[in-house]
C-alpha cells in the first residue's frame, strides 16, 4: 500500500510502498479516509518532537476512516464503523493499525476531512483550558497564533466556556477567521506592543500559548494576579525563559500540557474530553476550521503551509473520498 515514509531525520517524507498491517490482540485497522497534519509531524521530520520513533517510519498522527478488521477482545468496534484515532504515527497511509483505544466513534454527519483534525487540536485546548487552567466564565482569555490549528480551537472552546476571548494573530485574514470563531477582540501581532493592548483591554485571566517568543513573555506580564499561563507549543521557534520573580510577584502559575502523554498516565481524562467534545460537535457549538485539503502526492505542500504558517485551523491529507 502506499504510505509516507521518513527514512532519515532532516529530510523530506517520501512516497513508498509498504506492506499492510494485521491487527494482533486488542488493535484494530482502519482504511484511512483522511490524515490531519500537525506541527508535531514536522518537529518528527526534524527529530526535534519529544517523542522520536525509530527510522524508517510511516508519519502521521491522527486519521479518520473505517474500521476494516478487528484483533482478538475487540468488542466495542466492528468492521465498517466510522471513526478518528489517534495513531501517534503510521496515519499516512492507506491502511493504519493501532490500539482499539485509541479510536472513537464519529457522529454520521461529521466529514472524514473535519474528523481527521478534531481529535489533537480541539483535545488538546479542551483539556488546557478546562482541566488544567480551570478557565470560569466571564474571564479573559487570550490566544497567541490564534488563527493555527490548536490556537483556532481554543477560540472556539474559550467562547463556548463562556471566557472573553482575545486573539492574537498575523494580518486580517488569519484574525477574520478567529472573530469568526467567537474572538470579542482581536490584535495583530505585526509590530504589536502586546503587553499594553493587553492591559487596555484591562488584562487577562489566562494565556493560552502556542508560539513561544516574542509573544510570549508580553503576554505573561499582562496577567492579572493568579493568572494562568497555558504552554501548548514553539511554533515561534523560541522557548520562552520566564524570571520567576515575576511568577512571584503576581501568583502567577505557568502550567505545561502535552496532551498526548495522557494515554500513557489518565487516558480516561482523554476519554471524557472527547466525549464532550463529540457532544458539543452534535450540538452544532463546533465548527472545525480546514483550510488545506490535499492529495496524498501533495503531502509535501502541506508539511510546507505548516512550516511556513500559511494554513489557517487544520490542513488535511485526504486518502479516500
Amino acid at each position: 500500500m502506499k504510505a509516507v515514509l521518513l527514512t532519515e531525520a532532516n529530510t523530506m517524507p517520501q512516497i513508498a510502498k509498504v506492506d499492510r498491517p494485521s491487527p494482533t490482540a486488542g488493535q484494530v485497522v482502519i482504511d484511512v479516509a483522511a490524515c490531519g497534519l500537525n506541527f508535531a509531524d514536522l518537529l518528527m521530520t526534524r527529530g526535534q518532537y519529544q517523542e522520536r520513533p525509530e527510522l524508517p517510519f510511516v508519519m502521521g498522527m491522527e486519521v479518520s476512516g473505517t474500521i476494516a478488521s478487528v484483533g482478538a477482545g475487540v468488542e466495542n468496534l466492528r468492521p465498517g464503523m466510522r471513526v478518528a484515532a489517534f495513531t501517534g504515527k503510521g496515519g499516512l497511509a492507506e491502511q493504519v493499525c493501532c490500539p482499539a483505544n485509541c479510536c472513537v466513534p464519529i457522529p454520521d454527519a461529521m466529514p472524514f476531512t473535519e474528523a481527521a483534525g478534531f481529535l489533537v487540536a480541539y483535545g488538546t485546548s479542551h483539556l488546557a483550558l478546562n482541566n488544567r487552567a480551570r478557565l470560569q466564565a466571564g474571564e479573559s482569555l487570550v490566544v497567541l497564533g490564534a488563527a493555527g490549528g490548536v490556537g483556532l480551537t481554543a477560540v472556539e472552546i474559550g467562547a463556548a466556556m463562556g471566557a472573553r476571548v482575545i486573539a492574537v494573530a498575523r494580518g486580517p485574514e488569519k484574525l477574520d477567521i478567529a472573530r469568526k470563531a467567537g474572538a470579542d477582540i482581536c490584535l495583530d501581532s505585526e509590530g504589536l506592543d502586546l503587553r499594553a493592548e493587553l492591559k487596555t483591554a484591562g488584562g487577562v485571566d489566562v494565556v493560552y500559548d502556542a508560539i513561544g517568543e516574542p509573544l510570549a513573555t508580553p503576554a505573561l506580564r499582562a496577567l492579572r494576579p493568579e493568572g494562568r499561563f497555558l504552554t501548548i507549543g514553539f511554533a515561534g521557534g523560541t522557548v520562552p525563559q520566564f524570571p520567576a520573580n515575576i511568577l512571584l510577584v503576581k501568583n502567577l502559575t505557568v502550567i505545561g500540557l502535552y496532551w498526548g502523554g495522557y494515554l500513557t498516565f489518565a487516558p480516561q481524562t482523554l476519554t471524557d474530553s472527547l466525549s464532550q467534545l463529540m457532544d458539543w460537535y452534535a450540538q452544532g457549538r463546533l465548527h472545525p476550521h480546514v483550510s488545506h485539503v490535499l492529495p496524498l502526492d501533495q503531502v509535501a505542500e502541506g508539511f510546507e503551509l505548516l512550516r511556513s504558517r500559511k494554513s489557517t485551523g487544520k490542513v488535511v491529507i485526504e486518502l479516500a473520498g
